[in-house]
Order: structure tokens, then sequence, then C-alpha cells
């Protein structure tokens, strides 16, 4: 067995574990990237599907995403806006579509005020929240033992008010039923965002994408990198103490003074840890989950829905397909819609056979485009659930009383171990973004421990 000996030693070749590399290389240190999958960039992944690019994972640029807008620029990518001109598509209770523009969707002027006027209290809480210490806040406790559906339902009895006030955060983002996680966790998702209107204004929240792929940002950072980027590499096992750290695969071992888990933490347990994680790590870990949500990609020949004068901005929280949006590729002549089906919907058609599943997600995005919505010349599910190592998507969230209990040890390190992923962000958190964020804490904090034991530990 091949033996490697580096100062840090990072677990997963995502944007957090390479922008975790890049940073601790330009600090003069020596690192390997163990990577289990046969490609670097974790829950970013494009590929070509029947001769189409799709974006399978993570894909888009908001405004208030710094860190990724950085990240983007120093690697030379370049983006460009979602196509948003038109009117967008509402499907109310009565399965009617409604075609509407600007940012109020068609619903009765009491179900209107109802919506602003709980947007408006949920902008306040949000903003007494600081995304990095949610678990801080005077009502942590309290809003983190109420469902995000119970708090609803308890300032109004408008239903529809209620769906679409809920989905934003559930259906949306956490991909969990809204009766399954608290209102504080709820607060956590506005609070990444700098607002619950920002989370559900989509021109803010799904504002750009990069050209060529939003993959090339973690396969740029791995390319700086190197051979210091080992792929098909599931870490086995993991020995750790006072001297440092050491990581068995099946072909090799890291011996490494600091490591970096920078996966997702419901990944944790496919690790041995020698000696086992502290008892505070394995109840927490235990209380975080996946949410779950399919990904559909559809691409036509043409994108008919702009001769009809739609943005092809959709949604419905009556629908299989609770969203969606276009997602044409830069300069391509054809078509693209993405659309999302999530939790217990999601449960529900993987019950179906694959001709049935595509046939129920097609007819329900005729309802919001028409019949030419049935007819794309490629089809494509992104099923993060069925991945080997990521479980679900797009992120890990704590269940009912967890975030208040537990959220400030997700990023405490444990010895020689740090944490960094985009499910452990506050600015950021699930995106891209947070896992970049994330990243940089990681190494800076690795950078200040060596610097801090001074010149005995740098002569190890």
């Amino acid at each position: 067995m091949a033996e490697i000996t580096r100062d840090v030693l990072i677990i997963g070749a995502g944007a957090a574990g390479l922008t975790a590399a890049n940073d601790l290389r330009r600090a003069g240190l020596s690192v390997a990237v163990l990577e289990a999958r046969d490609r670097v960039g974790g829950r970013l992944w494009t590929d070509v599907i029947d001769g189409a690019m799709l974006e399978i994972g993570g894909q888009w640029v908001s405004p208030d995403q710094d860190a990724l807008k950085d990240a983007i620029e120093e690697l030379g990518l370049e983006t460009y806006s979602r196509y948003r001109e038109g009117d967008s598509v509402y499907v109310g209770p009565d399965g009617e579509s409604h075609r509407f523009t600007g940012e109020m969707f068609p619903v009765s002027p009491a179900t209107e005020a109802v919506i602003a006027e709980i947007t408006a209290k949920l902008d306040a809480m949000v903003a007494e929240i600081d995304p990095d210490k949610p678990w801080a806040h005077a009502k942590a406790e309290e809003w983190d033992t109420v469902t995000w559906d119970a708090w609803l339902r308890a300032q109004t009895d408008d239903d529809e008010a209620v769906r679409n006030l809920a989905f934003a955060t559930g259906s949306a983002m956490l991909t969990k039923p809204t009766h399954s996680f608290s209102l504080l966790q709820s607060l956590l998702m506005a609070a990444s965002a700098g607002s619950y209107s920002n989370l559900v204004d989509a021109d803010f929240i799904l504002d750009q994408r990069v050209v060529g792929g939003l993959q090339q940002v973690p396969e740029r950072l791995a390319e700086r990198l190197g051979d210091d980027v080992l792929l098909n590499q599931p870490v086995r096992s993991l020995e750790w103490g006072a001297d440092g750290v050491k990581a068995t695969t099946d072909e090799l071992s890291v011996s490494a003074r600091y490591a970096i888990l920078a996966h997702a933490p419901v990944l944790y347990d496919r690790i041995s840890f020698v000696p086992p994680l502290p008892r505070r790590q394995h109840q927490m870990h235990q209380h975080l989950s996946m949410g779950f949500v399919i990904k559909v990609h559809a691409v036509y020949e043409t994108p008919f829905w702009r001769e009809q004068g739609l943005s092809a901005t959709a949604f419905s929280p009556y629908e299989l397909v609770h969203e969606a949006y276009d997602n044409t590729n830069h300069g391509d002549e054809r078509g693209t819609i993405v659309g999302f089906v999530s939790d217990e919907n999601a449960d529900g058609v993987f019950e179906l056979s694959a001709e049935e599943r595509k046939q129920r997600i097609l007819e329900s995005l005729s309802h919001y485009y028409g019949d030419q919505a049935k007819n794309p010349v490629v089809y494509y599910e992104s099923d993060w659930g069925s991945e080997e190592w990521t479980r679900g998507a797009y992120a890990a969230s704590f269940d009912m009383g967890g975030l208040h209990r537990y959220g400030a040890d997700l990023r405490t390190p444990v010895g020689p171990i740090h944490f960094a992923c985009s499910d452990l962000a506050g600015a950021g958190y699930q995106h891209v973004d947070g896992a970049i964020r994330m990243g940089q804490l990681a190494a800076s904090n690795i950078v200040a421990a060596i610097r801090a034991a001074g010149p005995a530990e740098d002569a190890a």
C-alpha cells in the first residue's frame, strides 16, 4: 500500500475541500485531497446527456454570494443572466393556470394581504438571526421546537397563503415536508440569503449561471492542485490523535498533521474513526439528514414558451412540479426547462415505473406551458438520493429541536480534525457560496493553529 505524508489531508473534492486545499497551499502547506468519486465537484456536476449539456447539480449564482462570485472571477469564468422576460405562471387551488407579471402572484386580495403581513413578520424575525449563530437568539429554543407548518398555521387559517409561504423553505430549499423541520431551521435558511423576501424572489436567488457550467469552479481549483487530488479513494478509516491523523483507503494511506472533512455530514459514518469521535459528535450527526428533490431537465427543439410571451418562471404548491424555470444554456438554440419535485412527492413518483414517472412529471409541466411541454427531445432526472456519496439534496438540515441543541458544535474541530461543507455554512447555507466560505474558514483555522503552535510544530 502506497504511503503519503502531507501537512493537511482533505477528504472530499467539492468546492469546500478544493478551496481549502488551494488556500493551504498558498500558505505554504502541503496537501492531499482524497475523493471517493471518479470526478471532482461533489454536488456540482455538469454533464452531457443525449447531446445536451445539463447542470445535474447546483448551478445558480445570486447577488449576495460574494465568495462564489469572487471565485468565478478569479478563475476566469463568465456568467449570464437567467431568461426571465415575459409572464410567469401560477397554478392555484382550482387547478387553473394564471399568467402574471411582477412579484405577487394572482391570489385573492385577502390572501395577498395575509402573505404580505406574514412575509413582513418573517423578515423582521430573520433580521434578528445571525446565520452563523442562529442558536444564540433568545428565542432559539422556542422557535426550534415548533414546526414550520404549525407556526404558519398559527398565524392564519388561509390555507393558500400558508402553502405558498411554506414551500419557499420547505419543498424549494430544505426539500423536506414542512411538518418535519422547525421554524428556526426555516429562519436560518432565509437568513443565509439575507432575508425571507430574498429567498422567495426567484429573480434574486436564481439570478445568473456560469457559461459552460458551475462544475468548472471545482474543476479549475483541482487543476491547480494537480496530482495532489486523488480520485476513487473513499476513506475507510481515520486514525487521529495529538500527533495528527492517518487516513486509509483501499489503495493508500495518508499521514498528516490535520484533516478536513469536506463532505456532507451524513457521510461521516462511512469512515471508521480510531478512536471513535466524541459522544457529542455521534449524537449530533444522528439529528442531521438530507432533503430529497428530483431536478427535472426537459430540453426542447426551441424555447417555445418565449413565443407565447412566457418567461417559463412557474410555481404552485398544488402541482407535482412545484416550481420550474427557463434553464436554456448560453448560446443554445434549443430551449431547456428545469423543474423540481420534492420531499413526499418525490417519494411518490419513485414508486412508479420510469416511464409513468416521466409522464406524470411532463403532465405537470404542461399545466404551466401547454401540451408542447409533453414532448421534449431530451429528458433527464437528477436523482441525488441514489448517489452513494451524496444520499439526497440539496443539503443536510436538522430535525426538530436539533439546531439549537447541536448547531454550535457543527464546525467545532475534534482534535486535528476540522469540518467544512455547505451544510455547515451560515451565509450561503446549502449553496456553493457557503461551501467556499467554509473551505476558507477551515483553512484559515488550521493556518492559525500552526502559527500558534510556534517553531516546534513548524519544523515537524
